[in-house]
């Protein structure tokens, strides 16, 4: 049977589409009255509206140009981010009111086989995320960090702001999601100091990412585990821009929302990578989540399964990377000692060699490698190393 928090996260998207589809077609006042109770309880259980969230950081109406509370003419407001640490700066961020969803949001998903959570409210996951990033500056300091799955960019813009990050790169699927960051990212940019700071349209697994593969010390992403069908294209596509590196790792807070973290755990794994699943990651976060167990707070219907951000921390199985990378180097030099004996017995390479091939390629795969340049690079290593050993 489907529990009650199950049902809430998988009816999410169904209720609040009949409710605007339903608005937009200037539907009866009885059809829309019957949807508001569920559209509210939704909207407690999974934004700030109406208290519920942990609120890590301080948020209100911003000021812009010294008038305070402005929205702009397409009617969206300004939200200032007050950011707890001395000198830190306040970040203002330019975002729909919670709930606000268009006809054309519907259209986008559709074409681009996307969602649009990252403009419909500001989600609990990603205030604990940002807070936690602030809370751990120094592992950013000098590292190129991407955001997953972005919204409006709170987490990333944090860190860009208090970390000293060499770069962030600021991501979503949804080209409209990524057309809020960029002018967040523009109106905050007094901020960043020496990092680099932009925005990139990334819907997971479609496009050819080949160009920035192994580019990122860290990744980072909140609540992004909930669809299913989004679970294999998200594993690969943190497996592929994540660099080689022991100490490059993803961090992801993730409610459990049913199996559907677990689910996507398993993917993980499938793809090559390890992971680690954290419960009690912050002393002021687990505090606020007891409370909130209890009915103390400010947080209504608070339901663990769907509220409470586990931290989940995915790298390479360096063990893994150290045996495929051996393995290729091992398998060029068994290649090139098989052609210098063709070569010496004026004979021609013969099909025998697709076998080393084969093997290559897949090592090679498994590390996001183009073997053909390790290929190169282990001549250059083996004839270096025969000159110097004098055979």
């Amino acid at each position: 049977m489907e529990t009650k928090s199950n049902h809430s996260s998988s009816s999410r998207w169904g209720i609040l589409r009949d409710a605007f589809l339903a608005q937009s077609r200037s539907s009866s006042s009885s059809s829309s009255s019957s949807s508001q109770p569920e559209k509210k309880r939704i909207s407690r259980t999974t934004t700030r509206a109406g208290g519920g969230g942990f609120n890590m950081i301080p948020c209100h109406r911003g000021f812009i140009n010294g008038n305070r509370n402005v929205d702009d003419d397409d009617g969206d407001v300004y939200v200032s981010y007050t950011l707890p640490l001395n000198e830190a700066p306040t970040l203002v961020l330019r975002q729909r009111p919670e709930n606000t969803v268009n006809l054309n949001d519907f259209h986008i998903c559709n074409k681009y086989n996307i969602d649009n959570t990252g403009l419909v409210c500001h989600w609990p996951s990603e205030d604990v995320l940002a807070y936690f990033c602030l809370s751990h500056a120094d592992m950013f300091r000098s590292k190129r960090i991407l955001e997953l799955g972005a919204g409006y960019g709170l987490a990333g813009l944090v860190i860009a702001a208090s970390t000293d990050a060499l770069e962030v790169v600021i991501s979503d699927g949804n080209p409209q999601v990524v057309d809020y960051i960029q002018r967040n990212i523009q109106a905050n940019s007094a901020a960043y100091a020496e990092t680099m700071v932009k925005s990139m349209i990334l819907h997971w697994n479609r496009e050819d990412v080949s160009n920035i593969s192994s580019t990122f010390d860290i990744i980072i992403a909140s609540d992004c585990t909930f669809f299913k069908e989004f679970h294999e294209g998200l594993a690969q596509t943190v497996k592929c821009l994540l660099k080689h590196s022991e100490a490059s790792e993803a961090i992801f807070l993730s409610p459990k929302r049913g199996n559907s973290l677990e689910k996507f755990l398993e993917k993980v794994r499938e793809v090559g990578l390890h992971f680690n699943i954290t419960e009690n990651y912050d002393e002021k976060v687990w505090q606020l989540h007891q409370n909130f167990i209890i009915g103390e707070g400010s947080w209504p219907n608070y339901e663990v399964d769907h509220c409470y951000p586990l931290l989940d921390t995915l790298g390479s199985d360096f063990a893994t990377v150290i045996e495929d990378t051996n393995k290729i180097l091992q398998l060029c030099a068994r290649r090139r000692r098989y052609r210098e004996r063709m070569v010496l017995e004026n004979m021609a390479v013969s099909e025998c060699e697709d076998e080393h091939v084969n093997v290559l390629n897949e090592s090679a795969l498994r590390l996001n490698l183009d073997w053909s340049s390790t290929v190169e690079h282990s001549y250059s290593t083996c004839t270096k190393n025969k000159i110097s050993n004098g055979s």
